[in-house]
């Protein structure tokens, strides 16, 4: 039975119990393949495009959008933050970046998999080596945006062990509906 998590301006958010999630297993042999590199310039183009591609699949792409994916050197790197993509067979097929909000937090944002490298367990390779970049940049907490209707992102959000929070700040994207935190201590501490 769904749990319900909090109320949105559309009414309960709910959330499947374990029981209630899709049986899909991902490939382990394919998500062994994976290689996670680090962004170097010649990976603009992929970011921009694995984004671009998610975003309007069910969304309008911002101008927010666009300055992060026009300019990630500038937007992400050179203010203390990070990017992450996966590589599978030879392509780029997933990113997401690290953003540096203040010393002792990182905002996860733009993770993206390519839907043709979906379901083989990707996504949690690449987020996982999010919260393991952030853990080693000093962060306490990882922060998150997204929109409820990207169910298998969010069931992978609460899976690596975020919480959904009140907001403390406003997002500068239309799509927000959900806010998450991961406070990596607890994190670390729950998985002993």
């Amino acid at each position: 039975m769904p749990t319900t998590d909090a109320t949105d301006e559309r009414g309960p958010v709910t959330r499947p119990e374990p029981a209630n999630r899709p049986e899909t297993q991902p490939d382990a042999p394919a998500a062994a393949q994976v290689r996670i590199l680090t962004y170097q310039p010649p990976y603009a183009a992929d970011f921009k495009r694995l984004n671009v591609e998610w975003i309007e699949k069910d969304f309008v792409l911002e101008a927010h959008d666009l300055e992060m994916l026009d300019h990630p050197e500038e937007y992400v790197l050179q203010r203390g933050g990070q990017i992450l993509l996966a590589e599978y067979q030879g392509q780029i097929v997933g990113a997401c970046a690290l953003l540096r909000m203040d010393a002792d937090t990182l905002e996860l944002a733009k993770m993206a998999v390519s839907a043709a490298a979906q379901g083989l367990g990707i996504g949690r390779r690449l987020a996982q080596a999010a919260l393991d970049t952030a853990r080693s940049m000093g962060a306490r907490r990882v922060y998150l945006e997204s929109n409820t209707r990207l169910t298998a992102a969010i069931q992978l959000y609460y899976k690596l062990g975020f919480q959904r929070i009140e907001p403390d700040r406003p997002s500068p994207y239309e799509r927000v509906n959900i806010h998450m935190e991961l406070l990596l201590a607890e994190a670390e501490a729950q998985a002993l």
